[in-house]
């Protein structure tokens, strides 16, 4: 499982015209696992495989009042290395930052105080487009980052997070499991 706040469909269309014109979108021998539209989001917390549903929704739920900024998508890296790389754009907002830290924050404290397990790592809000692991060459890999640092999204603002189970496979299925709306004040 894990909780995700998704972009709205006009910002999915807007990043789609650039996503579609990257390497790792042109059809392959190997896939390298690009993420459809409607998977696109941005993972606030990694909790795993949770046996306990109402804990996690629980936790979900004190997010509730969590203010948030306007965010958009903009530029471009890669996370992992090997066959293990992400291809993944970046997240920006009109706070520098904060809103995201403080959701984040929020996030972990609210799955610590219902026991539940999670990722500790830092949170690095981004929305992944695709696992090209080592397929991608270095000169397409720097084509495609070269073009995602000049893109910047429509401004949105972030409006529930959404408690998700994951199905694994070459194509993963995620189901909604429970959500929550965000608060409007920043």
């Amino acid at each position: 499982m894990f909780m995700a706040v998704y972009p709205p469909i006009e910002v999915q269309q807007h990043f789609k015209v650039v996503v579609d014109r990257l390497a790792v979108a042109r059809p392959r021998e190997r896939s390298v696992r690009l993420a459809s539209p409607e998977r696109w989001h941005l993972t606030v917390a990694f909790i795993g495989d949770v046996e306990d549903e109402l804990a996690s929704v629980a936790a979900l739920q004190e997010l509730a009042d969590v203010p948030v900024p306007t965010v958009w998508i903009a530029g471009g890296k890669t996370l992992g290395r090997g066959k293990f790389r992400h291809l993944v754009a970046g997240v920006e907002t009109d706070d520098g930052g904060a809103g995201l830290k403080r959701l984040g924050d929020r996030t972990r404290k609210a799955l610590k105080r219902h026991r539940l397990p999670f990722d500790k790592r830092e949170w690095q809000p981004h929305v992944t487009i695709a696992r090209p692991s080592d397929i991608l060459s270095a000169e397409e890999l720097g084509g495609d980052l070269e073009m995602l640092a000049g893109y910047r999204s429509p401004a949105w603002r972030l409006q529930e997070v959404h408690l998700m189970r994951s199905r694994l496979g070459p194509r993963p299925e995620y189901d909604v499991l429970a959500r929550v709306p965000l608060s409007e004040a920043s």
